[in-house]
């Protein structure tokens, strides 16, 4: 297990390091993330203890939540305050989202006919 956890946690900081160094506009694990999957990719597959050190992680990942939630507690008055600038944001974050994504399966599809021969237009 401490293997797979050094493993993962290598592959995090090389790509916070990578991040950094070239000046990526990517958050760091995000990076570590991709160079763990191409590392597990040209392997052939996921080794299980990385798989095992994985699956424990995951089974912790709602203590991640206690510091946003006492966040939220810590500043109730603050969100009170300006619940409806929050509210607006959220609610066009969302729709811009659910937009940009609708658009890009659309095109995806678009393409995947046109590569097949499907679509001359």
């Amino acid at each position: 297990m401490l293997e797979a956890l050094t493993l993962i946690f290598s592959c995090q900081l090389l790509g916070e390091s990578l991040v950094r160094l070239l000046d990526l506009p990517l958050p760091g694990p995000v990076a570590g993330m991709l160079i763990l999957f191409a590392g597990l990719a040209i392997r052939g597959g996921i080794p299980s203890e990385v798989e095992r050190a994985g699956a424990t992680l995951l089974g912790h990942l709602p203590l991640l939540f206690v510091p946003a939630g006492v966040g939220v507690m810590v500043h109730w008055n603050l969100l009170r305050e300006h619940w409806l600038a929050l509210a607006v944001a959220l609610l066009l974050g969302t729709l811009i989202t659910l937009v940009v994504t609708a658009l890009t399966m659309s095109g995806i599809q678009w393409l995947m006919r046109r590569l097949r021969g499907g679509d001359h237009s």
